[in-house]
């Protein structure tokens, strides 16, 4: 099996194969991603540039697996979308949700459905990078209403498989009604959105036939399966995590940081919209409750912002931080300012001298006080919202599994033990993967029917059981 992972920074293209009768993953091929500064056009991304890049990795895993392909999956970040034109081909690269062409669209949409209403509605934590505000802006544009895809799906659709939008990452464009798990009609009306350009829904596990001919050319995807995983990259990160016995909870801590709880039902209540808590679609069903913030998105905007001036690496980083005392007050990692790329410790500095703090040097060489002004951030942040689920939900968890490339961070894991009060379990840094791997697995090993998160479990639990990482 492929699995594709797409990254804001990076992406991935994976391979699981059975040797002697035990799976083993590989990465394949990693290339760097980045938002595409096009000026008067906008944040872009270069998806030419990825799509070249995937094909690149599709084509060296045909060279390992002489025994053939079953299937490949994609998963990736929610909220952005490709326009197609009438052969299906891009109009346009697609916009980065950090361009900041939704602050109007914002107001507009609310100005229509107000944010409380919209919440009640759909449960999603209101944000402006929110697929919903982005369709909006394109209406204030004046752009077309051509059809749309998400960007994973569009991956799958550039792979042969037609346009769909699979269901975990269809609800993070706030369009989609938890209640019937369909594209809200009334939402798409009230705000003067084509219903008609929206893909069909589809559940995690969709098998979507096979690849375009000339990949199926190669000997080894003759048979391939185009497999709709958790499409979008956090729902597939917690399907990733074996099951285990309790109430736990999550923190996917990457670029962005999401700490949450898996649950049955989503909740939309007043408490939970002033908490910023949001309520996505989980593989196999169920609700991702969490909230999302800022994360080591800041630490790599000062190294951007250092980017001729500095040699430090994270682990070098997170070593210097652990020598340093506690910073004098941590950082509000709910501001806006910290959202769209720029001069990162020129913002942090802001925010300290708005709360009458005396400003961090801001040289390369004070980048471990930068480093361990964000752990504490995070690990204080951490601990808020895990109260805040507790307060929600009624539930304690027991442990919180954390997974993606903060689960390598020693030293954020034992902040945020030591402020939570709750044992950290690391689990895998390429946990999206994992669940990518997991979605495949249970659709080959049930080949009808909707694939029940027990079934998806029970192949995370067998990969962990191989001792499998990335």
């Amino acid at each position: 099996m492929v699995a594709i992972d797409l990254g804001a920074e990076s992406c991935r293209v994976s391979f699981l194969q059975w040797r002697l009768g035990a799976p083993r993953i590989a990465i394949v091929h990693r290339f760097a991603n980045a938002p595409w500064d096009r000026g008067p056009a906008g944040l872009r991304w270069n998806l030419d540039h990825i799509c070249k890049e995937l094909e690149a990795g599709l084509r060296a895993c045909a060279e390992r697996a002489p025994e053939g392909v079953a299937s490949i999956g994609v998963t990736g970040w929610g909220v952005d979308y490709v326009r197609l034109n009438s052969s299906g081909e891009p109009t346009e690269p697609p916009f980065c949700y950090r361009d900041p062409r939704t602050t109007a669209a914002v107001e507009g949409v609310h100005s229509i459905v107000a944010a409380d209403k919209l919440y009640a509605r759909t449960g999603v934590q209101v944000q402006p990078i929110n697929t919903i505000y982005q369709l909006y802006a394109d209406k204030l544009s004046g752009s077309t209403d051509a059809p749309w895809v998400m960007l994973p799906e569009y991956i799958l659709h550039w792979l042969g498989a037609p346009r769909v939008a699979e269901y975990t990452n269809a609800t993070h464009t706030s369009l989609i009604d938890p209640d019937t798990r369909s594209w809200s009609d009334e939402l798409f009306s009230a705000i003067g959105l084509d219903r008609s350009a929206a893909p069909e829904l589809v559940a995690s596990g969709t098998s979507l036939g096979p690849l375009r001919p000339d990949l199926r050319r190669l000997p080894a995807f003759d048979n391939t399966q185009l497999i709709a995983p958790a499409c979008h990259d956090t729902a597939s990160a917690i399907a990733g995590i074996p099951p285990a016995a309790g109430d736990w909870a999550y923190i996917s801590s990457g670029t962005w940081s999401l700490v949450g709880m898996l649950v049955s039902e989503p909740h939309r209540t007043p408490e939970a919209l002033d908490a910023n808590f949001t309520n996505l679609g989980a593989a196999g069903g169920g609700i991702l409750f969490h909230c999302g913030l800022a994360g080591m998105w800041l630490l790599r905007q000062c190294l951007d912002t250092w980017e001729n001036d500095h040699k430090w690496n994270l682990d070098d980083l997170i070593a210097a931080s652990r020598l340093l005392p506690d910073p004098d007050a941590v950082l509000d990692l709910g501001d806006p300012a910290f959202v769209s790329p720029g001069d990162m410790p020129a913002r942090i500095n802001a925010q300290r001298n708005r709360h009458g703090l005396a400003p961090l040097p801001s040289g390369a060489s004070s980048a471990p006080l930068y480093a361990n002004l964000l752990f504490h951030s995070l690990a204080s942040r951490y601990r808020t919202l895990i109260g805040k689920i507790v307060e929600l939900t009624g539930r304690q968890p027991q442990r919180i599994c954390v997974v993606g490339g903060g689960s390598r961070n020693d030293y954020l894991n034992s902040l945020t033990r030591d402020r939570t009060g709750v044992s950290v379990v690391r689990c895998s840094v390429e946990s999206s993967t994992l669940g990518n791997f997991a979605v495949q697995w249970a659709r080959l090993k049930h080949e009808s029917g909707p694939i029940s998160a027990r079934q998806i479990a029970d192949q995370a639990y067998e990969l962990a059981l191989a001792g499998i990482d990335c």
